[in-house]
């Protein structure tokens, strides 16, 4: 299986140094499909240089990518173009993550996971043995 280059496309632009705003999401393998990538736009959850923009603008190498996924905000760096999507390995070439992004959803990872822990953890209904167990305690 041929691996896909970097910067080479169909449509000439990624040629030309840019590229539309949810192909590079898509290839970046930041979403699944294309149309997921271009809701997530319209919706404002993916920032192009702190702005919102249509799901056609163009991005360029250098530009920077805020994108907001389940409560936490990743900001990125375009270092590539490609409006192919390929293994991981390469779509992460495509990007770097800033450091400050890093520390910021490594400490939410961390509150999240001290947060679990003080939850109460409820296993859900009891078994009958678990009753029976549980009438023997009581006394009943």
């Amino acid at each position: 299986m041929a691996r896909p280059e970097l910067r080479q496309g169909e449509s000439g632009d990624a040629d030309s140094g840019r590229i539309r705003f949810d192909k590079w999401l898509w290839a970046a393998r930041f979403y699944k499909t294309r149309s997921l990538a271009a809701q997530a736009i319209d919706a404002g959850q993916a920032r192009l240089n702190g702005e919102r923009v249509k799901p056609a603008h163009a991005v360029r190498v250098g530009d920077a990518v805020s994108l907001r996924r389940e409560g936490a905000v990743r900001e990125i760096a375009v270092t590539a173009l490609s409006d192919r999507r390929g293994p991981a390995t390469v779509a992460a070439t495509l990007y770097r993550e800033t450091e400050a992004s890093v520390a910021a959803r490594e400490e939410a990872r961390l509150l999240r996971k001290a947060a679990d822990a003080v939850q109460p953890r409820f296993p859900g209904r009891p078994t009958k043995r678990e009753r029976r167990k549980l009438g023997n305690l009581l006394g009943e």
